[in-house]
């Protein structure tokens, strides 16, 4: 993520200066009285929360709160009339949620979580002058979910999230098309229905689906680098997919790399190293005990020759060794590709994270992404959006100003179907021991 406390010194020490450059983009300033919120503010000069927001930047910094007394810039309103024509005819937000909510096995206590970050959002919503109306069905793996879609509250939805099981996402996908409804799958892997009902939001993306946009990524990103690959002997790792990808496209546009193994001398090792380009290394496993003597032998090697320009490339499973490898992840440069990042160290997230366990009495599950996080981000960029543009909203980049604390969303229309979501970046373990996130 970007270094926000270098970006809020900068914001600081700029504002008298915009505030004189650019008084003709203002209508007035406001001073904010006791119980205002922004969407009130927003609403009272007739402008949208985006609006609002764009004219005060440090609204979208982490731990913003709208204080007593404070100035505020209120502009001119851009967009109002299309803004009034996309906007729901109501103020209230009707949401479904169909998912296994029980406390029996994994799923349920994961779907659980989920459900609560999403109320999460829901009450920050409120705050805003945003209402929904939330009805939940527990819809466990045995369920038939027809039954579920018997209750006529199912057809009064605007948007339904769910279901977690790919055997009920066909029967729940022609419900929501017939009823002119937003189906929202957050998690099946099959039967999507992504590719021929319009209807469908598909969050989900395939191993297949990523793997191609970490070839892509590290093309991008690693030009004029000398590539070095290492066999880590895992007969069980499925890591050579993208290896054997990439060492390909490299080879179409003639660059050699070098390939050498984790068991190799300590010369034979270094044999493959350009001192004078710098060098991206790549494990085809993504195993802590493989990266363990990986980057053991790395440390040896740059001991050894100073100078030595070292980048890494890895998997998105480092993100769980992180707490382990931070240091030399910052080291060697280190870029990881995922869909999600949790960032344990955001003031946002804690944030959050600290509500959960006011509202719930426990923390959130230890997993990769976090559930509850999920849940939250899912709210706020779906209903959000709907708010702002009722039926016109496809959630594609641009249309939504949310900024995720973890789960960024992105979607992209398939031909003759519904809407796939494309999100995509690198975590970059910066020298300088920041982190930079890099969206694709």
């Amino acid at each position: 993520m970007r270094e926000f406390f270098k970006y809020i010194v900068l914001l600081l020490f700029f504002v008298p200066l915009c505030a004189v450059a650019q008084t003709g983009k203002w209508r007035e300033m406001y001073k904010v009285k006791k119980k205002d919120t922004v969407y009130g503010i927003a609403k009272k000069y007739d402008i949208t929360v985006d609006e609002l927001r764009e004219a005060n930047p440090d609204m979208k910094m982490p731990g913003y709160e709208l204080k007593h007394g404070d100035y505020i810039f209120i502009p001119f309103a851009k967009t109002a009339s299309a803004v009034k024509a996309k906007a729901p005819k109501s103020n209230t937000i009707r949401v479904g949620i169909m998912l296994p909510l029980h406390n029996a096995d994994g799923d349920g206590r994961r779907m659980t979580e989920y459900y609560r970050g999403f109320l999460l959002a829901c009450d920050e919503l409120k705050s805003e002058g945003l209402s929904t109306d939330i009805h939940a069905w527990n819809v466990p793996v045995a369920a038939d979910i027809s039954q579920t879609l018997a209750d006529p509250a199912a057809k009064d939805c605007d948007i339904i999230f769910g279901p977690l099981y790919s055997s009920q996402v066909k029967v729940l996908g022609d419900f929501c098309r017939k009823n002119g409804q937003r189906l929202v799958v957050p998690f099946s892997i099959k039967g999507s229905g992504v590719q021929t009902n319009s209807a469908v939001f598909q969050v989900y993306q395939s191993d297949d689906e990523l793997n191609a946009r970490a070839i892509e990524a590290f093309l991008q990103r690693f030009k004029g680098y000398h590539p070095i690959f290492i066999d880590c002997n895992d007969t069980t790792s499925r890591k050579g997919i993208f290896t054997f990808a990439v060492r390909r496209r490299l080879e179409q546009e003639g660059i050699k790399g070098s390939v050498t193994n984790l068991t190799s001398s300590a010369a034979v090792f270094s044999k493959c190293f350009s001192r004078s380009q710098p060098n991206v290394v790549v494990l085809n496993t993504g195993r802590s005990p493989e990266l363990n003597t990986a980057l053991a032998k790395l440390n040896k090697l740059v001991a050894e020759v100073p100078g030595l320009q070292v980048s890494l490339f890895g998997y998105t499973e480092w993100l769980m060794y992180t707490k382990v490898y931070a240091d030399l992840f910052y080291k060697y440069n280190a870029y990881i590709p995922t869909a999600a990042y949790y960032n344990e160290l955001s003031g946002r997230t804690q944030n959050v994270e600290a509500a959960y366990k006011r509202w719930f009495g426990t923390d959130m599950l230890q997993a990769l992404p976090r559930f509850a996080l999920t849940g939250y981000d899912h709210a706020q960029f779906f209903l959000r959006g709907l708010f702002q543009y009722g039926k016109a909203f496809n959630g594609t980049r641009g249309e939504s100003k949310w900024m995720p604390i973890q789960t960024p969303l992105n979607f992209k229309r398939l031909a003759g179907g519904g809407m796939q979501n494309s999100s995509f970046m690198l975590i970059h373990f910066k020298a300088d021991r920041t982190l930079e996130s890099i969206s694709y």
